[in-house]
């Protein structure tokens, strides 16, 4: 039996807003922001009032956005009498009502309203009427009916929050949070209150607030509240793309819709395998583009951005991988186009409007992706080079996108935010896996029962199932070691296990050591990689000989070349620990990207160390034991990680860039064979296309319903 709140849920559910249609006739902001509300788009309704031209008219225009839903709320009444149709409209009317002020509050006391430089005082003020107005209409429902719709939405919104990776992410404990705090007499007002509580000692939101650094989020769901505290990028992938289906089964509904409107999909899907999975992926991205279009038109194309990763079947194809690109892009610039004409309805048309707040994953494994992303890059469209780890890539790639934007701006074409993500979290669970691996082939070589060894560190790892299915000593060494199954080296039942091949209990403490001093040294791989090529691009004596290079190399005006380097950021991802985050902070030309359960574990540290975020300021500039450098330098895989080849060095310095960076840098030719690239490589691959039969599936599932 369908309780009232369930019934309320379903009808809200079910009246989202499909197609941005709304009446041509729209007399001013507050009628049109009105429109969108009770049109079914709340969340576009609330964000038509981020923009700069809403400064210092907050108070008049929110406030006339009351006084018309006002009118709506108490017209709407609810009665015994209602049903059917009628009731369903007056629940709708009441619910956008509510879910439109509370996002207009959020927007308000989130990150977006410093962004914008709303004046405090006129943020007070209208937070304030939106604070009274829903008191009003909560008691106006507890004399109907026990504020139904209310509770319904505050519920919506929280089981929103909770979605993100299934509960263990920031955002879903944020969600956690609020609703243990819930007055259930004041529901609507309780959600707003503490959220704007939560947000504002968000660990997040104070770092951006000192300016310490920009954050993006490296999962497709739970953007909106991330926005609020500051976030201003996502990154997408296949396996990303795949969990966001996973955690949100709207999006099925939502991709229902473009299946239909394709009939050439259904009697062969197999034969448009590729262009369904890329619709897919892109009924999923949509949502994201528009939650961060106010802070990319806000920004200047510069924040805001959507990181789109391109099919990595093709990612070594320059061809394949520009068709896929002009492709996205396209559609993106359509859906925006119609987008744009309602969040940017009033405000001046003398700045472009549709341009997409999306960048292009290059896959960096491979040379091409040097031309790609200068391709890219010279018509406009920014890039954000993955699979990446070394310096030397990061190096190329830079002064690749660099040539590019040269280009771009020569010919007039206002360039888009350039990221060089640095993974540094794979690289240095490369590097584990391969020292791990080592000690556990020589721990097995001393050793006559490595059957039963095995078999039992695989029963205390969770690997038992996945080691019947290796055969060779090889594969099973290289499984057990894995990230997947192997976190640290510091694990109790490995480090037993390489004590034990010594033939003494009274190794154990010599090993742990041993292996504890291994696992810190390894922690700083990534983060010394990403400090390397900070350094080169963005220190500020080096910084200043690029704008002077750029300027000569390519003609460019001081103006073009400051241009440039302001749009290029280091993208530090793939966390394993929060130090990945504190130890990359910059005031510029860096963005952290998290994983929801990573944001968690640095807002726990935050929490539990109470840390002074200005000791962090500029971390990636900071000077850190030179030994753990010179440890690290003795595996081969961080040589070749951390140094570079003699030509990028030759090359540097022509440009002015000197400094001993050693010689045994990763190779052009020896991208794709670099370890972790081949492990991110197979996992992508693997990932896209698993996701790709899945929505393949999806259409003969469809096809078998209507048959």
């Amino acid at each position: 039996m369908l309780t009232t709140d369930d019934i309320i849920a379903l009808v809200m559910a079910k009246s989202r807003l499909k197609k941005l249609t709304f009446p041509p006739v729209r007399l001013d902001h507050v009628d049109h922001i009105v429109q969108m509300s009770l049109a079914g788009a709340p969340q576009l309704a609330a964000d038509h009032i981020l923009h700069a031209k809403m400064r210092g008219k907050l108070q008049k225009i929110v406030g006339s956005v009351i006084r018309q839903l006002n009118f709506e709320f108490m017209r709407n009444e609810i009665t015994q009498a209602d049903s059917g149709e009628l009731l369903r409209k007056k629940i709708q009317q009441r619910g956008f009502s509510y879910w439109t002020l509370i996002e207009i509050a959020m927007n308000l006391v989130g990150m977006e309203a410093k962004m914008l430089r709303f004046f405090p005082e006129e943020i007070d003020a209208t937070y304030k009427f939106i604070l009274e107005t829903l008191v009003r209409w909560e008691h106006i429902e507890k004399k109907e009916k026990d504020s139904p719709v209310a509770r319904a939405i505050v519920r919506m919104l929280i089981e929103d929050m909770k979605k993100v990776m299934g509960g263990a992410g920031m955002v879903a404990r944020m969600g956690k949070e609020i609703e243990e705090k819930l007055d259930k007499d004041k529901l609507t007002t309780s959600f707003v209150l503490q959220a704007k509580c939560i947000f504002q000692k968000n660990v997040y939101y104070q770092m951006v607030k000192e300016g310490l650094g920009k954050f993006g989020n490296d999962y497709a769901i739970g953007l909106r509240y991330l926005r609020h505290l500051g976030y201003v990028q996502v990154s997408t992938n296949p396996v990303l793309a795949a969990r966001a289906y996973e955690d949100d089964a709207e999006l099925w509904e939502d991709f229902k819709e473009v299946v239909t409107a394709h009939p050439e999909w259904q009697k062969n899907p197999e034969n448009f395998a590729d262009e369904i999975a890329m619709e897919a992926t892109k009924t999923a991205l949509w949502p994201n583009l528009v939650i961060f279009r106010p802070i990319f038109l806000a920004s200047n194309f510069q924040d805001g951005m959507v990181s789109y990763q391109l099919n990595p079947n093709v990612a070594d194809n320059l061809e394949g991988s520009l068709r896929d690109a002009l492709e996205i892009y396209s559609s993106a610039q359509e859906f925006l186009r119609n987008y744009d004409s309602k969040l940017l309805w009033g405000y001046s048309n003398l700045e472009e409007r549709k341009r997409p707040n999306i960048v292009f994953k290059v896959a960096g494994g491979y040379p091409a992706s040097i031309e790609i992303t200068k391709k890219l890059n010279t018509i406009g469209i920014g890039t954000n080079n993955t699979v990446t780890y070394s310096v030397s890539q990061e190096v190329s790639l830079i002064i690749a996108a660099m040539e590019g934007m040269a280009a771009s701006l020569k010919m007039g074409i206002p360039v888009t935010q350039v990221y060089e993500t640095n993974m540094g979290g794979r690289l240095e669970s490369h590097l584990r896996e391969v020292e791990a691996e080592k000690l556990l082939f020589k721990a097995m070589d001393k050793v006559n029962v490595r059957e039963i060894i095995l078999n039992r560190l695989a029963q205390k790892l969770g690997a038992t199932e996945e080691l019947k299915k290796t055969s060779s000593l090889e594969e099973k060494l290289k499984m057990l070691t894995s990230y997947n199954y192997l976190k640290s080296l510091t694990n109790q039942d490995f480090v037993q296990v390489i004590a034990d091949a010594r033939g003494d209990e009274c190794f154990k403490n010599d090993t742990f050591s041993f292996l504890r001093n291994l696992e810190n040294d390894i922690g700083y791989a990534g983060t010394f990689v990403a400090q390397r090529v900070y350094t080169i691009f963005f220190s500020q004596k080096n910084k200043a000989i690029w704008l002077s290079y750029l300027e000569k190399q390519f003609g460019l005006t001081k103006t073009q070349a400051e241009n440039i380097m302001d749009k290029i950021d280091v993208l530090p991802a793939s966390k394993r620990k929060p130090d990945d985050t504190y130890l990359t902070l910059a005031t510029k030309n860096m963005t952290n990207t998290e994983f929801p359960n990573h944001q968690q574990s640095v807002l726990e540290t935050y929490l539990k160390k109470e840390l002074n975020l200005q000791d962090f300021k500029d971390a990636i500039l900071k000077d850190h034991n030179p030994q753990i450098r010179k440890n690290l330098l003795r595996l081969p895989d961080f040589r070749k990680a951390y140094e570079l080849t003699p030509e990028l060095t030759e090359q540097l310095t022509k440009v002015g860039i000197k400094d001993d960076f050693g010689t045994g840098g990763l190779k052009v030719e020896e991208w794709s064979s670099f370890g972790p690239v081949v492990k991110t490589m197979n996992e992508f691959t693997c990932a896209y296309n698993n996701f790709r039969e899945r929505t393949i599936e999806f259409v003969h599932q469809i096809n078998r319903s209507s048959s």
